[in-house]
């Protein structure tokens, strides 16, 4: 094929909140909550470090640490990731690690197993599972970022609750409650097991993160653990109203440059890109992208090979595949049960041949009037590259500006594009 889509680069104008001073903006919080009635000295405190990258979660966690430790308490982190890692504890060690939580850099040991205890047992009967350290722990610190969920849609979605759900509930959770989550509503599975967990563990406090679409840290609130559920509901809110979205609903074909555990529980989050999948019970979200074709072309480093949410993609490289770890991917995908998270699409060697399989299945518009984008990520849309056609879109989601004249799409001669 010799014809394509002029491309022009854009900058989106997105909301953008931002903490300046994130220590100070943590200890505020954390002051506000007085501790110490709650936290006496020489007691333990369990931490929760999730798999996503979460802006200055090593900064966030070591604030949260230090202060715990001038209350003379001995704090230490948990991996609260569910089945990331390959469902194994040295494997969710290197995940927080590959994010700069360290020991050495927060200040406190990282305590990893794969072993439950359960705690309880909710209304419904559904087993309420707690991480082994967490639950030898005197007291939990909640630490989670709040935002919309790449499947789930509803009041409560990923942040506090979920994290109770599947982060502290580890692989064992995970795999119970994704199950769960196929026959009952997403609302009252994580309201039933987070209430039971709430009042069974010894959870001393949360500490709420808001990001604004470019990715950095917007809100931090810390909540008692009586008000987990009406602050997550409103911070949700405005989680939503922050998040990045793309210039336009509809598109012919989605360039995704890379995704990962990283960026999105999905790889890519369906907020941004479409493809949420419907669950039993939930309502159905509103406006969602409308995307023909999504072409992936690479992975994160922090994903480790983890390609979960690839089967959202209709093309991909051929070094993709053979770069994904297939059983770390697998295990995730299952656990959640989303087996078609992992099915591999259509893949070419180059993206000229990708993109000419694509351009020649998007209907009767000719390949060089394609509604084309292309973007690094879904966590970072303040820049990307669009074609002329999504220029004349008459209904664009964000204001922008053009950067630049429409140049014709570039290729090397090994027949890929040029970093975005």
């Amino acid at each position: 094929m010799s014809s394509y889509p002029s491309i022009v680069r854009i900058r989106q104008h997105l909301e953008r909140p931002m903490i300046e001073d994130i220590p100070a903006a943590i200890v505020a919080e954390l002051e506000k909550l007085d501790l110490t009635t709650r936290i006496r000295p020489g007691q333990t405190v369990a931490l929760t470090a999730g798999s996503r990258g979460i802006a200055n979660i090593p900064l966030i966690l070591k604030t949260v640490a230090d202060h715990l430790k001038r209350l003379g308490a001995k704090p230490f982190l948990v991996p609260t990731m569910g089945s990331h890692g390959g469902g194994t504890a040295e494997g969710q060690r290197k995940i927080l690690e590959s994010y700069g939580i360290t020991e050495e850099f927060v200040g406190v040991p990282i305590r990893a197993s794969m072993d439950t205890v359960q705690v309880g047992t909710t209304q419904e009967g559904y087993p309420v599972l707690l991480d082994r350290h967490a639950h030898q722990a005197d007291h939990i610190g909640v630490v989670a970022r709040i935002k919309p969920h790449t499947a789930f849609h509803g009041p409560i979605e990923s942040g506090l609750m979920k994290m109770i759900l599947i982060g502290l509930g580890k692989h064992n959770g995970a795999l119970l409650y994704h199950r769960v989550l196929l026959e009952q509503p997403y609302d009252q599975v994580v309201r039933s097991v987070g209430t039971t967990m709430l009042a069974n563990a010894p959870i001393a406090f949360g500490l709420a993160i808001v990001e604004n679409g470019y990715d950095e840290t917007a809100i931090i609130e810390g909540v008692p653990p009586d008000r987990f559920i009406p602050r997550e509901e409103a911070l949700l809110v405005r989680a939503r109203q922050l998040l990045p979205r793309l210039p336009v609903r509809e598109a012919d074909v989605l360039i995704v440059d890379r995704i990962g555990k990283d960026i999105s529980g999905s790889g890519m989050d369906t907020n941004v890109v479409g493809r949420k999948r419907a669950f039993r019970g939930q309502p159905s979200p509103k406006d969602m992208p409308a995307i023909r074709l999504i072409y992936v072309r690479g992975l994160t480093e922090h994903t480790h090979g983890n390609a979960s949410g690839i089967g959202l993609a209709d093309f991909t490289l051929t070094s993709l595949i053979q770069q994904m770890n297939y059983r770390a991917t697998v295990i995730n995908c299952l656990t959640a049960g989303y087996p078609e998270g992992a099915f591999l699409p259509v893949h070419f060697e180059t993206d000229r041949q990708v993109l000419d399989a694509a351009l020649a299945i998007i209907g009767t518009r000719a390949p060089e009037q394609a509604r084309l984008l292309r973007i690094q990520d879904t966590l970072h849309l303040d820049e990307l590259e669009v074609s002329e056609a999504v220029l004349a879109d008459p209904q664009p989601q964000t204001s922008f500006t053009v950067l630049g004249q429409p140049q014709p799409m570039h290729f090397d001669a090994a027949g890929m594009l040029a970093p975005l």
